[in-house]
Parts: structure tokens; C-alpha cells; sequence
């Protein structure tokens, strides 16, 4: 098999993965989202986070747009400015490839070169143990689990709180933001 392409992503992408986030949303525990947005809507979110200063990115495998990645602020406040929250999806047939370790781990990369300091994974579904075991790898730790917080499918579901430093860390302070 080989690696896929992970590179920024354009506007062009946003109807593939306005498709993958469908189908996460319809069919997956991940999110917790019960309507999927149309294409406006996942073009919204994805222009506020860029121009926000945050990362976005595709992997591209055998020519399709195997899934993506971004990050974003945390919470609104200004304490919060240097912790952003990322967020994960891959196309069905793409999973178990490796593929949602690479762009996890571009988008430590390119958020440490931004300068934030912590990045937290809120995973939907404690049972989702593919999320949980991909950024366990990437060196996140189990700080909480929330548990029945969402009721989606007619069942409870918890969320897993996980997180892990970035650069610094919390060791300095930074000194602009």
C-alpha cells in the first residue's frame, strides 16, 4: 500500500468531505451531530477555522480524498488561545490504513509551527477504540471520560477526553498571542 498525500486543504475537497462527514454523522457515534450539513454549511466551518489561523487538512490515497483533519480552538475564551480541539474522519473503506495516524500527526506538526501549546481529542463513543488507540500512538493521555452526554441511535454514549502538549507545553508561557 502506499502513503497517502497529506497536503492543506482547498475548497475543491469540501464536497468529498462534506461526503465522509455525511456518512459519520448518519451512520457513525464519532460525532455527535444528528443532521449531516449540506455543502454551504461545511464550507462555513471550514472558512472560519482557515481564516481563523487554524490547520486543515486532506490525505489523498489512489487518487480520492481518503479523509481529513483540522483543528480548531478549544473554547472561545481568550484563556483558552494556545489549545486547540482536532478532529478526524476517514472515508469508510480507508479505515485501519494508517491513514487517520498521518494526518493526526501533520496536524500535531503544523500546530506546534503555529505555536499552540495543547491539543485536546473529545472522542465520540468510548467504544470507538480505533480513535482511542490512534491518539494514545501519537502520545495523547486519558484525562476523563464524560459518560451518557449523548443520545444519539436511541443509546447513551460518553465522550473520552484525551490530550497532549505541544512544543512547550504547559513547562513556558508564551510571551504573543
Amino acid at each position: 500500500m502506499s502513503a497517502p498525500e497529506i497536503r492543506p486543504t482547498t475548497e475543491a475537497d469540501l464536497p468529498a468531505i462534506t461526503a465522509i462527514y455525511e456518512h459519520a454523522v448518519r451512520r457513525g457515534t464519532a460525532t455527535f451531530e444528528l443532521e449531516p450539513p449540506d455543502l454551504a454549511e461545511m464550507t462555513r466551518r471550514y472558512t472560519a477555522l482557515t481564516d481563523g489561523g487554524y490547520p486543515y487538512f486532506v490525505a489523498v490515497l489512489d487518487g480520492r480524498i481518503a479523509g481529513y483533519a483540522y483543528a480548531g480552538a478549544y473554547r472561545p475564551r481568550p484563556a483558552y488561545r494556545f489549545t486547540v480541539e482536532n478532529s478526524i474522519y476517514l472515508e469508510p473503506s480507508f479505515h485501519r490504513r494508517g491513514i487517520g495516524s498521518a494526518l493526526l500527526q501533520r496536524l500535531i506538526v503544523e500546530c506546534e509551527a503555529r505555536g499552540f501549546r495543547q491539543m485536546i481529542a473529545v472522542i465520540g463513543d468510548s467504544a470507538n477504540a480505533g480513535s482511542i488507540a490512534v491518539h494514545t500512538s501519537a502520545g495523547f493521555n486519558m484525562i476523563g471520560t464524560h459518560p451518557n452526554v449523548g443520545l444519539k441511535f436511541g443509546r447513551w454514549l460518553d465522550t473520552v477526553m484525551m490530550q497532549r502538549d505541544l512544543g512547550e507545553g504547559g513547562r513556558t508561557v508564551p510571551t504573543d498571542r
